[in-house]
């Protein structure tokens, strides 16, 4: 297990990182004000699948191999990027119709909305890096268990990511409900998150590098 000082330190650093606004953030109100609440709590919900993935990796090596192959990093960057420009294309393509927004009463939009958000968690390289550079600093390598240590932080990670993400889906969701009284202005939050999208994943591809 992660002694307590480390792990109350690494709690901490990562409430302080995850409380700045950054790349999840613009993401989550991106595909808020594009969908709607529901959809951006979704969306919160299969990011975190996603780097749930990327945590199993580091706490196995995997990580470790992808964060210092630059022929794989750079596929996975690029890959991202490009999910991310072709969300915020269907978003600005279906404005205000609700088309892309998780229908309650169908199951396959809400997995659908689920998956596009999981894809997206699961190609961020930033979160490879931090999680391939940061993790080990907090790790009692005298413990013994390494993977379970590096597991338990990205679990405290994760936890802390999912309550500011949600907040953040949340608040997005209440300015988009009530600029909903009028579908143009509905239409017109529709392309912005659909352009922050966009511009996000445009950032990420001339951004995101392994220094």
């Amino acid at each position: 297990m992660v002694p307590a000082p480390n792990l109350l330190a690494f709690a901490l650093a990562a409430l302080v990182l995850i409380a700045v606004p950054g790349p999840s953030v613009l993401f989550v109100i991106g595909r808020t004000l594009a969908l709607g609440r529901k959809g951006g709590l979704l969306s919160v919900a299969g990011n975190a699948g996603g780097e749930l993935v990327q945590i199993a990796a580091v706490a196995v090596g995997v990580g470790v191999v992808l964060a210092q192959s630059l022929l794989l990093f750079s596929v996975v960057k690029f890959a991202g990027a490009a999910y991310l420009v072709y969300l915020g294309i269907q978003a600005i393509r279906h404005r205000g119709s609700g088309a892309t927004a998780a229908d309650p009463a169908d199951p396959s939009s809400t997995a659908r909305v689920l998956r596009e958000g999981f894809i997206v968690g699961a190609t961020n390289p930033k979160s490879i890096v931090f999680f391939v550079a940061v993790l080990p600093q907090f790790v009692d390598y005298s413990a013994g268990a390494i993977p379970v240590q590096l597991a338990t932080l990205g679990a405290v990670f994760l936890l802390i990511a999912l309550v500011s993400d949600s907040t953040w889906a949340l608040a997005a969701g209440t300015a988009r409900h009530w600029f909903a009284r009028s579908p143009r202005r509905i239409a017109a939050l529709s392309t912005t998150g659909g352009v922050m999208m966009i511009g996000l994943g445009g950032t990420l591809a001339l951004t995101g590098s392994k220094n």
